[in-house]
């Protein structure tokens, strides 16, 4: 039979890394709060400096030499999908703090995973009622939309590579 010292280490690790989780998670909200913020003038920078990147990036990768013009088309017909991409990963990394945090609780993994998206789903409603005040932005059900499947994607890819990893660590044992 282990000895009791070992569970209580574990349940202290438990509490240590649903804490770090959860003020993770605090912080995170804060980082999506403040690009919200921006107004559209600021965050459509952001985004098609990003697209710009991607662009030229890819077009060095594979050697594609496409003048300035056509890498900037090309960045600026990608720059909405680049925008929901970000959403989407924004939200992923929010509901996977929040499903780290849920730890602590004596929950299944299935209502952990309700759980952390549907408060990440709700910090999704908040975010886009918070962009009805700022200049230019707009608050859209289609948003909250793209960050729910964000959060969904985010926790199954989440989960999936915990299962992976808890498999490679039991063959090696």
């Amino acid at each position: 039979m282990p000895h009791k010292g070992i569970y209580m280490n574990e349940n202290k690790m438990l509490r240590i890394r649903s804490n770090i989780a959860g003020a993770l998670a605090v912080i995170w909200m804060g980082v999506i709060f403040i690009f919200s913020a921006q107004n559209k003038g600021e965050s459509s920078v952001v985004s098609e400096g990003l697209s710009d990147r991607i662009v030229g990036t890819a077009g060095w990768l594979f050697r594609l030499h496409l003048s300035e013009e056509r890498l900037y088309e090309i960045a600026y017909a990608i720059e909405f999908f680049i925008r929901k991409a970000a959403h989407m990963t924004e939200f992923a990394i929010l509901a996977i703090l929040f499903y780290i945090w849920l730890g602590r609780w004596q929950l299944t993994r299935l209502r952990r995973y309700g759980i952390a998206a549907g408060m990440t789903i709700l910090y999704a409603c908040s975010d886009e009622f918070h962009q009805l005040f700022v200049e230019g932005r707009a608050g859209q059900i289609s948003d909250v939309a793209v960050d729910g499947v964000g959060a969904l994607l985010g926790l199954a890819l989440f989960l999936l590579l915990q299962e992976v990893m808890m498999r490679v660590r039991n063959k090696k044992a």
